[in-house]
Parts: structure tokens; C-alpha cells; sequence
């Protein structure tokens, strides 16, 4: 594992745990983090490295939100 694979892993981990603890009332755990993961794997290759957490943050929530609506 690269430091930046470990870096990339921290920063899914954190995002994971914010709008888990966030959305904790409207969605279950593991549908956040499909949802995260999910939306890791789009932008992995697609963007600088160090804009990954903002990004990540940013795609994942709308898409909690999104799911949410759907509902």
C-alpha cells in the first residue's frame, strides 16, 4: 500500500463516518457508504488527489440527499 493509498483510504473513512453520523436518522449506515464508496470510485483518477476529501464530501452528500428524496 502507497502513503497515498493510505491517505485516499483515511479521507473515505472520514467522509463516511460525517454523513453517517449525519443522515444517521434517515439512512442506514450502510447505504451511506455504498454511497461513498460509490462515489470514491467516480472520482478516483478523475481529480487532483489533494481536492479528493472536498470532492468526496461534497458528491457523496448530494447523493445521500438525492437517495433521500427518492425515497
Amino acid at each position: 500500500m502507497t502513503v497515498h493509498d493510505h491517505w485516499t483510504d483515511d479521507i473515505t473513512g472520514e467522509v463516511r463516518e460525517w454523513l453517517s453520523r449525519e443522515f444517521a436518522t434517515s439512512l442506514p449506515e450502510s447505504a451511506v457508504d455504498d454511497i461513498v464508496l460509490a462515489a470514491h470510485a467516480d472520482l478516483d483518477g478523475q481529480i487532483r488527489p489533494d481536492a479528493m476529501g472536498e470532492m468526496l464530501h461534497r458528491l457523496a452528500r448530494f447523493r445521500v440527499l438525492r437517495a433521500l428524496e427518492n425515497r
